[in-house]
């Protein structure tokens, strides 16, 4: 019997795999647990490529916890540079052995940028603020290896879901809900396009964008934040986001 071609989906037991699973709009989706993929066990993955038939990877698995990230950098980068390095070490294995490309999204983010100025072009200064966003641009290193990538820089929220109480009139960033994040991967896995791209929505504030969906949010300023975190915290991460518009004006071309 011939094995389905499948996508397979790292990280799904995540805030973004839920989202992209809950949506069914990804056929034949793979979102192995840890028990049956762990990505620090290069082994273990290539046995998971050899038991499927794999024409597709999203990538969202990663330790994302900045406070985390700085307390243990070790963690950080078993996790984000080691991890991904395994899957796209069998990405590799796996096309050679069957004479044809995957198409490998990698889910990185608006912290690979300094975050000082904003407005940042996929071709501008990648320069980090935290071990989070290194270890990310770490593994966009590694994605790049494989002919048919497409590494995904953006930052994202959920409208429906805003634990926190006050925001800051004077952080920005070019934030997607949820819903829109998980359709634009739809739409870049049924594209050609290959590099970074940023993937993001209109510059605001912080408190802007979450007042919307949380009327009863309060105002509050980045240095009242800095107060209460050990770490640093960008102060306009927002994207220029001219090319993710271009592509959407050219529409699905796979």
């Amino acid at each position: 019997m011939k094995k389905k071609s499948s996508i397979l989906l790292t990280g799904g037991s995540g805030q973004l795999g839920q989202a992209v699973q809950r949506s069914n709009l990804f056929p034949n989706l793979l979102a192995p647990p840890k028990q049956e993929l762990d990505l620090a066990d290069f082994k273990n993955v290539r046995g998971y490529f050899n038991a499927h038939k794999i024409s597709t990877v999203i990538h969202c698995a990663a330790l994302a916890r900045i406070s985390l990230c700085e307390t243990d950098p070790i963690k950080a980068i078993d996790t984000n540079v080691i991890g991904t390095a395994n899957l796209v070490k069998a990405v590799s294995q796996q096309q050679k052995a069957a004479g044809h490309e995957i198409r490998f999204l990698h889910m990185s983010t608006d912290g690979v940028y300094p975050g000082l100025k904003g407005k940042y072009k996929e071709n501008g200064p990648t320069v980090p603020y935290n071990n989070y966003g290194w270890t990310k641009l770490a593994s966009e290193c590694l994605v790049r290896l494989l002919a048919d990538h497409c590494i995904i820089r953006t930052n994202f929220f959920d409208p429906d879901h805003i634990k926190f109480g006050t925001s800051a009139t004077d952080i920005f960033t070019s934030k997607l809900s949820l819903e829109d994040l998980v359709k634009s991967i739809k739409f870049l896995l049924n594209h050609r396009f290959v590099g970074a791209v940023n993937v993001g929505g209109e510059r605001l504030s912080d408190y802007r964008r979450y007042k919307q969906y949380k009327p009863q949010m309060k105002s509050c300023t980045r240095k009242e934040i800095l107060k209460t975190i050990p770490f640093q915290i960008y102060s306009d991460a927002s994207l220029d986001t001219t090319l993710w518009r271009k592509l959407k004006r050219q529409g699905s071309v796979r």
